[in-house]
């Protein structure tokens, strides 16, 4: 019984859907004929979930090496992955690489940078024809929050440039557009962030978190660099909350969140996911549309403030 519950877990993980199964007969059977051959290695006569599970793992094994040189990259140094620490106005995104039909998740760094402009919000993968247009939509949408978040009633004078770091191919998908809008936030309010977090997403115009694809995958990827570097009970994933019904962990990260050293958050909103990254309150506005001094939001308020006073007195006439 343990063995059938075993391919009936991996079979859901195969759809993303936990509320699903997967009958694709080659795969299913390839696994089977597998894990009958760990059974007889080891003397049994019936199929075990440790059996299963010494299919799974060799056939990850024989698929991972690409996965296995990028941690190791990352391990040397090669590949700029923080996970311990702060850092201002750079995240831990989640993306996911695919190999025939293996799937991993991989941590990416992305930044941001902001200074006083006129608005314009420079997505350097467009710019150098590395992004795609699902990627190009999302930092679209990014730029519209900004718009409607902070600048309703004044003009939004800023400049601001988002990367993905050390990515030297396509970026496509719009998963990480919570992540570049946190780095950006990060920037205006000169606020760090933690590293020891990663974080995967969409969102809309108004900074609600809409579901992303492969999410086991991007979760297991930063939570395996972290097991490597030593875990300290503060790393963890930003999901969201929609993602939750699609969670099929495997069994090691699922210890390791019940022990307390590894975490999952569930949001619904991206200043949900700005108090996680920073510990500080996000701030409401008031009736006046003023926000609680100290927050998040009034000091992007406060930034975005004294960039357009300084666009007045640059604009305004000099005396000789």
């Amino acid at each position: 019984r343990d063995g059938v519950a075993r391919i009936i877990e991996l079979s859901a993980r195969r759809t993303w859907d936990s509320e699903k199964l997967s009958l694709h007969m080659g795969s299913l059977l390839d696994l089977l004929r597998e894990a009958d051959f760990h059974a007889k290695l080891n003397g049994k006569q019936m199929v075990r979930r440790q059996d299963v599970q010494a299919a799974i793992d060799t056939q990850a094994y024989r698929a991972s090496q690409l996965q296995e040189q990028l941690q190791e990259e990352i391990l040397k140094g090669t590949l700029r992955i923080e996970t311990d620490g702060s850092q201002l106005a750079q995240i831990n995104g989640l993306s996911i690489l695919q190999l025939g039909d293996y799937v991993f998740g991989a941590p990416t760094r992305i930044s941001a940078t902001a200074r006083l402009g006129t608005g314009e919000l420079i997505d350097i993968e467009r710019e150098s024809e590395l992004g795609g247009r699902i990627h190009s939509k999302g930092v679209l949408i990014l730029s519209s929050y900004l718009g409607e978040r902070y600048a309703k009633h004044q003009p939004l004078s800023l400049s601001a440039s988002l990367v993905f770091e050390q990515t030297y191919s396509m970026v496509e998908g719009d998963s990480a557009s919570a992540a570049e809008l946190c780095a950006l936030l990060s920037a205006l309010a000169d606020v760090p962030i933690k590293q020891s977090l990663a974080i995967t997403g969409s969102i809309n115009q108004h900074g609600q978190m809409q579901a992303i694809g492969g999410v086991c995958e991007k979760i297991e990827g930063f939570f395996d660099l972290c097991k490597k570097r030593g875990l300290n009970g503060k790393h963890g994933v930003i999901i969201p909350k929609v993602n939750v019904r699609h969670l099929m962990l495997k069994q090691e990260l699922v210890d390791a969140a019940a022990a307390g050293k590894f975490h999952v958050y569930a949001v619904d909103h991206v200043e949900q996911a700005m108090e996680l990254l920073t510990d500080l309150p996000v701030g409401q506005s008031d009736a006046d549309g003023l926000f609680p001094e100290g927050s998040i939001n009034h000091l992007v308020k406060l930034r975005l403030a004294e960039w357009i006073a300084l666009r007045q007195h640059y604009a305004s006439p000099q005396p000789a």
